[in-house]
C-alpha cells in the first residue's frame, strides 16, 4: 500500500511540474509578446544637401509627431566640414532642427542671441505639452571646467523665453538657482513642473515651475539629500550605492511616477513626484562601458505600458513591462551600420509607436526605428 501511495505521490508531483513549468512558460510567452518589433529606416531623415550633422545630442517628438534634434555643430572633424564658403559640401546644420515623421527637414535654429547664454556643449532637447522647446548644456569637452550651469527654454520658431541658472555660478547639488551640467529635462503637465536630470557633476533630479523657473524642490538618489562629498564609484554587484552617479535621463508617467536614469549606477530609479521612492531595477549591471541607464521613453497606448531604456554600454534600446520592470524585449547592437548603435545618447518614441534614437561620439546620427 506505501509503495502504490509512493508511486502516486510521484505521478502527483511530477504533473505538478509539469503544469507549473507550462504556465511559467505561458507567463514567459505573454512578456515576449507584449514587445514590439522594428525595422531601421536607413533614408532617415532628409538632411538638407551641403549639410552634414555632428554629434547628435538629443532627440524629442512633439504634438504633432514631429521629431526634434539637437545636434553639436562644433564636434565636426577637419575631413567633414570644407574651410571654404563656396564648397559643395559640407557646412554644419543648425543646432535645433525640425523634421517631419517622414523625415522631411521643417527648419532649424540656435546659437548666440541677446538676452541668453547658449549651450557650449548642447546635450538634450525636450518639446513640452505647449510645443515650448527646452535645451540643456552638459557634457562634452567643457565637462571638466564645470561652468556649463543653465538651461533655455524657447519657442518652437526659436524665441527666447526662459533661462534657468547662469553659466558659471554654480554652487553645488544644494543650490537652488543654478545647474552643473543638467543631462536632462521634462515638463510633467498636471503640475506644469519642469523636473531636471542635474546630472554629470551635481547629484540629484531638481524641480522648478515651468512658467517663471522658480524652485520647487530636489533630491537625490532613494529620496536623500544629494551629497557631493559622497564616494562617487558605481558599485556592480551588492546593495546599491547611496548617491546618484550621472542623472542622465528623466520623465514623469501620466500616472505620476518619476523614472530617472543613473548612468554610470547601471540603474533606473523610480519616484513619486513628490521625490518619495519607490523601486529601482539595475540594467546589465555588471557593464562596465559608458553605462547602461541613459535615456528613458514610454509607449503611447493610454497606459503606457511599456518603458525604453537607451544602453550605450551594450548598444541596444531596451523594453521593460513598466508596471513589473520586467525586461520584454530589447533590439540594437554596437556597430556602424543603420539598426546598430555608436553611443548611444537619447530614445524617444512618437504617437505611433515608432521609436528615435540619437549618438554623440562617433555615430552622429539619428536613427529611425518603424514599428512592425
Amino acid at each position: 500500500m506505501s509503495r502504490m501511495w509512493r508511486v502516486v505521490a510521484g505521478m502527483s508531483l511530477l504533473m505538478g511540474l509539469i503544469a507549473l513549468e507550462r504556465t511559467l512558460q505561458g507567463a514567459a510567452d505573454a512578456q515576449q509578446s507584449m514587445a514590439p518589433t522594428y525595422q531601421v529606416d536607413p533614408f532617415w531623415p532628409q538632411v538638407p544637401e551641403g549639410w552634414i550633422l555632428g554629434q547628435v545630442a538629443g532627440v524629442a517628438v512633439d504634438s504633432r509627431d514631429h521629431v526634434w534634434i539637437v545636434q553639436r555643430p562644433w564636434s565636426l572633424g577637419t575631413d567633414e566640414e570644407a574651410d571654404n564658403p563656396e564648397a559643395e559640401c559640407c557646412r554644419p546644420g543648425p543646432p535645433v532642427m525640425e523634421f517631419t515623421a517622414e523625415g522631411v527637414y521643417v527648419q532649424g535654429w540656435g546659437g548666440a542671441g541677446d538676452g541668453y547664454e547658449w549651450p557650449a556643449d548642447e546635450h538634450a532637447i525636450h518639446v513640452d505639452y505647449a510645443d515650448n522647446v527646452w535645451i540643456s548644456s552638459a557634457g562634452g569637452p567643457r565637462l571638466g571646467d564645470r561652468t556649463e550651469n543653465h538651461l533655455l527654454k524657447f519657442t518652437r520658431d526659436g524665441r527666447f523665453l526662459l533661462q534657468i541658472g547662469r553659466r558659471g555660478a554654480s554652487q553645488g547639488s544644494l543650490d537652488t538657482l543654478n545647474l552643473n551640467n543638467a543631462a536632462d529635462m521634462y515638463v510633467y503637465r498636471p503640475t506644469n513642473e519642469l523636473f531636471v536630470a542635474d546630472g554629470y557633476v551635481n547629484r540629484r533630479v531638481i524641480v522648478f515651475d515651468a512658467n517663471t523657473g522658480a524652485y520647487k524642490r530636489m533630491w537625490g538618489a532613494y529620496g536623500e539629500a544629494p551629497d557631493d562629498q559622497a564616494p562617487n564609484r558605481p558599485a556592480y554587484e551588492g546593495p546599491g550605492v547611496r548617491q546618484f552617479n550621472t542623472v542622465h535621463g528623466i520623465r514623469v508617467s501620466d500616472d505620476g511616477f518619476v523614472y530617472v536614469a543613473d548612468r554610470r549606477n547601471n540603474r533606473v530609479q523610480v519616484f513619486q513626484v513628490d521625490g518619495t521612492f519607490v523601486r529601482e531595477i539595475f540594467v546589465e549591471r555588471p557593464t562596465r562601458l559608458l553605462g547602461t541607464a541613459f535615456s528613458v521613453a514610454f509607449s503611447p497606448d493610454p497606459s503606457q505600458r511599456l518603458l525604453y531604456l537607451a544602453d550605450a554600454g551594450n548598444g541596444k534600446v531596451h523594453m521593460f513591462d513598466r508596471q513589473t520592470l520586467q525586461e520584454v524585449g530589447s533590439f540594437g547592437r554596437i556597430g556602424h551600420y543603420a539598426g546598430q548603435f555608436v553611443f548611444l545618447h537619447n530614445v524617444a518614441v512618437d504617437s505611433q509607436g515608432n521609436v528615435y534614437t540619437a549618438e554623440v561620439g562617433g555615430g552622429r546620427r539619428v536613427q529611425k526605428f518603424n514599428r512592425d
